[in-house]
This record gives C-alpha cells, structure tokens and sequence, in this order.
C-alpha cells in the first residue's frame, strides 16, 4: 500500500531532488508558496519551499525499493524510525494539496487575521515603524489603517504583509 513519506533534502535542493526522485519513478510532492524576498530595495515574490529542506514522497514502505531514495542526487536522508521510513497521513497531504492554486503554489493562509480597531504597526516601505488602527481590507493584497499623523487622523492602503499586530 502507497503511504506518503518524507525525504530531507540538501541545503537549497528541494527542486533538484525532486527531478531525480521523479526521474525513478516515484511520485513526488514538493508544496511551495510565495515567499516575499527584500534585496537593494526592491520586493519580489518568488516561490519557494513550504518547508525548506524537505519534501514528500508516495511510496511503499514494505517493498524493499526505497532504498534508492538515500543515494538520489540532492537527497539527504529519508526520515526514519527503526529503521523504517516515517509515515505522513494522507488527510495532511490532502489539506495542502487542497489549498493550491491553479499555479501549484499553497496559499499559506485564508484571508486577514485582523478585525477593525485592532492595533497594527507598518512593517516596510515609508510608513516604517507607524502605528495605527486597522480599518478594513480594501481587497486581497491591501488594508486601509487609520495613522495619527501629525495631529490628523489620516487613512492609509498599504499592503496587507507589510502590517503586523502590535504586542
């Protein structure tokens, strides 16, 4: 019976793996999303493992064929215990499977976690380090957050990553 194990792979490898794992035959599952990356002031979105370093595979754990996995190009080790590769249940997969777009990258969560009047602070760009209170989400990417600045209430659109709950 085919049950989903994991494999860890080599620092920065998960692709790498991936190909030659498939290449054998095995039915791989590499869940990534997109990862916003700063560099020389500019952000990019660039998709990138959800769990670095490791990734899924569909396998039989009572046929003796799964050793190969230890000795394929990018692989470090195949996570086991007593000597028998770790199992993953299905309904976990499924979920993250479940949550995918039609790109295949897995939406890492479901809508704005804030309510109105909730105190937010500005975590980039040039309202860095202001505090406000959050207001609404205007759509997917972007939330209205109502500043105090200079002795106005004033209402701002930033985007919704760059606004993270005061402590």
């Amino acid at each position: 019976m085919t049950h989903w194990c994991v494999v860890q792979t080599h620092t920065q490898s998960e692709d790498k793996a991936a190909f030659h794992l498939k290449r054998q035959g095995y039915t791989v599952f590499l869940p990534k999303y997109l990862k916003r990356r700063k560099h020389a002031r500019r952000i990019d979105w660039v998709p990138s493992p959800m769990f670095p370093r490791y990734l899924f595979v569909a396998m039989d754990p009572e046929a003796g064929n799964w050793w190969s996995i230890h000795s394929t190009i990018g692989v470090s080790n195949l996570i086991s215990f007593d000597g028998r590769p770790a199992l993953v249940p299905s309904e976990i997969i499924d979920e993250i499977m479940a949550r995918q777009d039609d790109k295949g990258l897995v939406k890492a969560h479901a809508g704005c976690a804030f309510k109105p009047g909730d105190r937010v602070k500005i975590i980039d760009g040039p309202l860095n380090d202001l505090e406000g209170l959050f207001e609404s989400l205007t759509d997917k990417e972007r939330v209205t957050i109502l500043l105090n600045l200079m002795g106005r209430e004033v209402k701002v659109r930033v985007p919704l990553e760059t606004v993270f709950a005061c402590a």
